[in-house]
């Protein structure tokens, strides 16, 4: 699926169309993933609220533990269930009024509800019991990835959205995503599960036989780390879900191919930081490599100026020549600009003795006494003035490697559209935030002065 929009140029990107791709009842599943602190749940929540109120029945998606998303949303907390949003005004855009819902993954009672939609009830209940499930189910790697693809395959055969907008785990890469599921299910469908079968299989003290010559070195090591009871813990585990154990590849495959389909939209979400969007290009080649529709990349937090025409040399010149005494600028005749020229006349704003002119640009005779409050005032003018020219110099430097920056991604990849998101001067804490985030978004260039 393409979000893109025309060719603009060898250093910039073509544009991603967010409003288009919202609007089209084909998006089904958008997926924001990038490196972790890039503002994924955010660009996430704010896509779900722009969706929502240009018509479409969305439910967000989110995996972040910092729970921005409930307070940005006004809702008291979130859980594993879809929780309509208040305040969203439907219908703005094309098709009828829309609704917005969000959720919170809850890994454990994911891989609980599993368990228990897929094992009778005796069953279920000796699994989620078990120390070693317990353990499993809270914290084992991968586990919060796997079950955020279970979430969304459970999401999409409801059927009850007509748009899912999935806010990825905060990992320590962006390729976990893809690879975690995959992980965890080769382990519980792996050699090492179907070793540990292999004793409550053949039965009693000849199983334990068994498997203690094939596997004593492990155990006793495994034994001594974490007790004396995991080998036990592990064996009822293993032969509670011995039923089940297929069942998590299959799904895991299936998540896959759904995320492969046409209806899915994948957006790389980054900040304009080298290593960010170092990520973002392992992410977009990633994603190429695995045949999953990219329609873009979201840079976050981009810096822009009201004032560019001014660069930075200039500014830091101007700067040292107002803390020097010096010019600003050597053409004559400006008002509030110092005069180079050193033969003997008084330039503007420069005072020379007591019988000086009173003040910056005051056409008086010359015969006014200079007022020393004055001049310290006119020194404290400039102390600020040229503060303020340091600070745009700074932002002009900030926005110069900014753009740097992206243009080495958009040289790499200059088929991946762009949108770049301006920076705001304050964290995202209620729904109109939210809505200022999507529409800078849609607009897909930052704001002058941002």
């Amino acid at each position: 699926m393409s979000g893109g929009g025309q060719g603009m140029g060898l250093d910039t990107p073509q544009r991603l169309a967010v409003d288009a791709l919202l609007d089209d009842p084909g998006t089904r599943i958008v997926v924001c993933c990038g490196a972790g602190g890039v503002g994924k749940t955010t660009t996430a929540a704010a896509l779900g609220v722009r969706a929502a109120e240009r018509g479409r029945k969305v439910v967000v998606l989110t995996i972040d533990p910092a729970r921005r998303l409930a307070q940005s949303m006004g809702i008291d907390s979130l859980d594993n269930t879809p929780r309509r949003v208040p305040g969203i005004e439907g219908g703005s855009g094309a098709g009828d009024d829309g609704e917005l819902h969000a959720m919170m993954l809850d890994m454990k009672r994911t891989f609980d509800e599993i368990v228990e939609s897929h094992a009778d009830p005796e069953r279920a209940r000796a699994i989620l019991a078990n120390p070693f499930y317990q353990s499993l189910s809270a914290g084992f790697a991968g586990t919060q990835e796997y079950m955020a693809m279970e979430k969304l395959g459970q999401l999409r055969a409801r059927d009850d959205w007509d748009l899912i907008v999935v806010d990825t785990p905060p990992s320590r890469s962006a390729l976990d995503f893809l690879d975690a599921p995959k992980r965890l299910g080769s382990f519980l469908d792996g050699k090492f599960i179907r070793v540990l079968m292999a004793p409550a299989k053949v039965g009693g003290r000849a199983g334990m036989a068994f498997l203690n010559v094939g596997m004593s070195m492990m155990t006793g090591t495994l034994s001594k780390l974490m007790g004396a009871s995991l080998l036990k813990d592990v064996q009822t585990f293993v032969a509670a879900m011995d039923t089940m154990f297929g069942g998590f590849r299959t799904r895991a495959d299936a998540t896959f191919r759904l995320l492969q389909a046409p209806g899915t939209a994948f957006l790389v979400v980054a900040a304009p930081e080298p290593d960010a969007l170092r990520e973002a290009a392992y992410f977009v080649e990633r994603l190429a490599a695995e045949k999953m529709p990219l329609a873009g990349l979201v840079l976050n937090r981009v810096h822009g100026s009201d004032a560019e025409q001014l660069s930075a040399e200039r500014a830091l010149a101007a700067a040292e020549n107002l803390e020097e005494g010096g010019i600003v600028d050597q053409e004559s005749g400006k008002a509030g600009l110092r005069d180079a020229a050193d033969d003997g006349s008084p330039g503007v704003g420069d005072v020379h003795d007591q019988s000086d002119v009173n003040g910056v640009g005051d056409a008086s005779d010359g015969n006014d006494v200079a007022d020393g409050n004055d001049v310290a005032e006119v020194a404290d003018v400039d102390q600020v003035t040229a503060g303020l020219l340091r600070l745009h110099a700074e932002r002009m430097q900030v926005i110069a490697r900014e753009q740097r920056t992206r243009d080495r991604f958009t040289s790499l990849h200059p088929e991946v559209a762009v949108a770049e998101v301006a920076a705001l001067p304050g964290d995202v804490h209620d729904l109109a935030g939210l809505r200022a985030i999507g529409e800078r978004l849609a607009a897909g260039v930052p704001a002058a002065g941002a």
